[in-house]
């Protein structure tokens, strides 16, 4: 309890802060999506939260306003045509989830956590993993979004994306969400959130590795894509 209450406090100060902060080198991101591609700022998607109780999670647009609806679905991989001018720039470096500070300063997430899935690909979690990770609020970054870094690059790189992702990617995801659930304490969330920094300024950097020695093994058909 004092450490999910602890991680609420520094929640809502980092976020605060990261907004102030943050707000006039948005603003060029803002003014940039007013003029290009359909003109949305935002996209808001419905995702699965604790208690399995759904929200919408707030996004720079980076991709076409009726993607989901095109071939790729919820799927987008690397060269997705459906990725708007400026949105392989935002999506590389992650800005695009920058706006979900916001859903972090009201409650729905944390800065640490397992990365909220859209409904359809929250179902494929089996109904144990479902259950573990409900326990907790998602988070902007985790263990999860650490170790798929690349996920859009693994994807196409595959055959049969849909077919990887949800048989080959997701299960381990799952495993590694779960870990997050039974070791969450604060060193463990400053851990992640400096890893996570690590990782968008240093892509290749296999620093997690080392920072976290007890991770899921990882399964022989994800050797060559997770370095």
């Amino acid at each position: 309890m004092g450490n999910s209450i602890m991680t609420r406090v520094f929640d809502i100060i980092f976020s605060f802060l990261a907004l102030v902060i943050l707000l006039p080198f948005m603003l060029p991101i803002i003014i940039g999506l007013l003029l290009t591609g359909e003109h949305d700022i935002f996209y808001t998607q419905e995702r699965v939260g604790k208690n399995k109780k759904v929200f919408k999670v707030i996004k720079f647009a980076t991709m076409l306003r009726d993607s989901p609806n095109m071939a790729g679905g919820l799927l987008t991989a690397d060269q997705d045509p459906r990725i708007l001018p400026m949105g392989k720039f935002l999506r590389k470096t992650k800005i695009n989830e920058l706006p979900q500070l916001i859903n972090i300063l009201i409650g729905q997430m944390s800065l640490v956590g397992y990365r909220p899935f859209a409904v359809k690909h929250y179902a494929l979690y089996n109904s144990d993993v479902q259950n573990h990770i409900s326990k907790i609020v998602p988070g902007l970054s985790g263990i999860g979004s650490i170790v798929f870094r690349n996920e859009e690059q693994i994807l196409h790189r595959v055959e049969n994306r849909e077919y990887f992702h949800d048989n080959i990617i997701t299960p381990y995801k799952g495993k590694l969400e779960c870990w997050y659930v039974d070791n969450k304490c604060l060193r463990t969330y400053f851990l992640i959130i400096f890893c996570t920094v690590l990782v968008v300024l240093l892509p290749n950097s296999k620093i997690w590795k080392k920072m976290f020695i007890n991770l899921p093994p990882v399964p022989e058909e994800l050797n060559a894509y997770i370095d």
